[in-house]
């Protein structure tokens, strides 16, 4: 049986440097890393919470698709990851459901991970990402 630990909750924020003194000082939660996903043209801080991760996303430039994501939605949770042993045969398997990935082939995340995401239209209005720790 498979099994989908999560890995983190993504949030898509305006401004990440007060997104992240909010969250350390509203919930404790302990900053991790902050890093610049270039393939995804975004900024991204991780926060430890007591049983998972958060991500807060923030765009690099007003092009990226999240900043369109931001204009058309405004701030809020923006995906959820789960965690997996070989994302490259999760989305054939997901494929081969009939799921429609954004995705076909992975590309580099944060923390040196490969990352692929399944369209909310497919989860049930869920942007779904997948990620395969190094």
């Amino acid at each position: 049986m498979l099994t989908y630990p999560v890995h983190h909750i993504g949030i898509a924020v305006a401004d990440i440097d007060a997104s992240i003194a909010r969250y350390q000082r509203d919930f404790s939660f302990v900053f991790d890393i902050r890093e610049t996903v270039s393939s995804q043209s975004v900024e991204v801080a991780f926060l430890k919470a007591p049983n998972t991760l958060i991500e807060l996303i923030s765009p690099l430039s007003s092009t990226s698709p999240l900043a369109k994501f931001l204009s058309t939605r405004g701030e809020g949770m923006h995906h959820i990851c789960y965690s997996v042993s070989d994302i490259v045969a999760e989305l054939a398997r997901l494929a081969a459901l009939g799921h429609n990935l954004i995705d076909s082939q992975p590309r580099p995340g944060a923390h040196n991970s490969q990352i692929a995401f399944i369209h909310p239209k497919s989860m049930g209005g869920v942007l779904v990402e997948l990620c395969q720790l190094p």
